[in-house]
């Protein structure tokens, strides 16, 4: 089936809080969409994130990130107060300062949760007793790690007590008694969290809208994942990555990129039969419909970089779990897996080969279109029809960015050969929207020919990632308009 799609993540959205969340600014984005005739919505990992505020580099690849709870729906369910939220700074509109944001929101939840310890909604109490019951296979470990890693003031869990560190278990226990409150506190926002997307889901899902989440290959080494798990990772005696991940020189980066991930012990995971992936799987398949599996191409091998390296140039690849790995996930998901393999950058045959076995679509980028000759396969006239394609991706500068500034001059010129007259952003979604691949994606920058300033992410760029939130009223009835007849013309409308 054919469909059509934007990329916007919760942080990106509007609202007078700080940073984007699942309150009322979500549902107007839903009703944008659904106008637009749009059935897919984009997001990035959902989970907390981690230093440098990216959502590739989360405590835990399990919890939701609890900045996206929403005051409002809190003050709906009575666990804040309209005086609780008059005298909320000013933020900027277009900007996540979340050296502001976050200590502001935090706050927020710990109100809520001491209102809630106090007696205020209690007709939630049943609905958290039950989530804390069936989420305890991640909650649990999770919850304690936020509350020692508050308590440590942030420090990685390397650095705590070697009892704590080693998880010994009546350092464990202790800790459980010691930061009680703090850990039901870390409980009750994963609740609120998982609550709140939910709903917003279902109106999605009323709307016929789907979700298209993201997962990450790897995990952060600060994280529940690593700390509560070591065995399960390439960590020496002192809990210290030996490897890390990361990809050679490509065209982000002539150094590579170090991303710093600790590596798997594939072999462990095979021994015991992939359950850590499995249940990683099906937990974010209980918050989105589907799944872009990030840097598919670590599957088949994978870069693996000497810790003490300080770039990624000098590092060898790996085989990786191949084809028993998917085995597993479909055991249990079943076939088709609802995944969309990330196959940018170095893809060999025996990646092209684990793709094709599963049936996994893989992606286009348009920005890669214009260098080499008429094969290049990211022309759209060579697209694959179950590919999902993209004018750009949230590592990608916008498109009108990327025209004006980050082109070559032959890949313009090829590119206004190739594209026509008119405004860039807008030829480059026609040209995505008529291809025939299955599924096109837009990020909404390139939807409302936004330049470099609204760019997401800049692939081994320290700080300034991240940020970026479109401003209220933005998007008009002009934009879902012009969205909603390409769709059309093109055959993408929801059924």
């Amino acid at each position: 089936m054919r469909t059509c799609g934007l990329l916007l993540h919760v942080t990106s959205l509007p609202g007078r809080f700080g940073i984007g969340d699942l309150g009322p600014a979500a549902y107007r984005f839903v009703d944008f969409l659904a106008q637009a005739k749009q059935g897919l919505w984009q997001v990035l990992p959902l989970v907390p994130v981690g230093d440098g505020h990216s959502p590739y580099s989360s405590p835990s690849t399990f919890a939701g990130n609890p900045l996206f709870v929403s005051p409002e729906r809190l003050m709906e369910d009575g666990l804040l107060r309209a005086d609780d939220l008059a005298d909320a700074p000013t933020f900027p509109a277009d900007r996540v300062d979340f050296a502001r944001a976050v200590p502001f929101r935090e706050g927020l939840l710990r109100r809520a949760f001491a209102r809630f310890q106090d007696g205020a909604a209690p007709a939630l109490r049943d609905a958290f007793d039950d989530f804390c019951r069936t989420q305890a296979g991640w909650l649990e470990d999770y919850a304690l790690f936020a509350a020692l890693k508050s308590h440590h003031e942030g420090r990685p869990w390397t650095d705590w007590a070697p009892p704590l560190a080693r998880r010994d278990p009546a350092a464990l226990d202790a800790a459980r008694r010691e930061h009680a409150d703090a850990v039901a506190g870390h409980r009750f926002a994963q609740f609120l969290f998982a609550r709140q997307w939910e709903a917003l889901r279902r109106y999605a899902h009323a709307h016929r809208v789907r979700l298209l989440g993201d997962l990450p290959i790897y995990v952060a080494h600060d994280s529940a994942d690593v700390w509560a798990h070591p065995d399960r990772f390439l960590l020496d005696d002192d809990g210290q990555p030996v490897a890390v991940a990361g990809v050679p020189p490509d065209y982000f980066s002539e150094t590579g990129q170090r991303w710093g991930n600790p590596l798997y012990r594939w072999d462990r995971m095979h021994e015991a039969g992939y359950r850590w992936w499995i249940d990683r799987l099906t937990r974010t398949l209980s918050l989105v419909d589907l799944v872009r599996l990030d840097h598919f191409r670590g599957f088949e091998a994978y870069w693996s970089v000497p810790a003490e390296e300080a770039t990624a140039i000098h590092g060898t690849w790996v085989e990786g779990p191949g084809a028993p790995l998917f085995e597993a996930l479909e055991r249990v998901l079943g076939r088709p897996l609802p995944l969309v393999a990330e196959d940018l950058g170095t893809i060999t045959p025996g990646v092209v080969t684990l793709m094709e076995h599963f049936g996994l679509p893989g992606m286009a980028v348009l920005q890669f279109a214009f260098g080499g000759d008429a094969d290049n396969g990211f022309r759209p006239h060579n697209f694959r029809r179950g590919a999902v394609a993209y004018t750009g991706t949230h590592d990608n500068d916008t498109f009108r960015g990327w025209w004006e500034g980050g082109a070559t001059p032959e890949e313009r010129a090829i590119g206004r050969a190739y594209l026509g007259p008119g405004e860039p952003h807008w030829a480059a979604i026609r040209a995505v929207a008529t291809s025939v691949a299955d599924t096109v994606v837009f990020p909404l920058q390139d939807v409302l020919g936004l330049g470099s300033e609204a760019r997401m992410n800049t692939p081994g760029q320290d700080g300034g990632n991240w940020a970026w939130r479109v401003a209220d009223g933005a998007l008009t009835a002009d934009h879902a308009e012009r969205l909603a007849l390409l769709t059309q013309v093109t055959g993408r409308v929801p059924g």
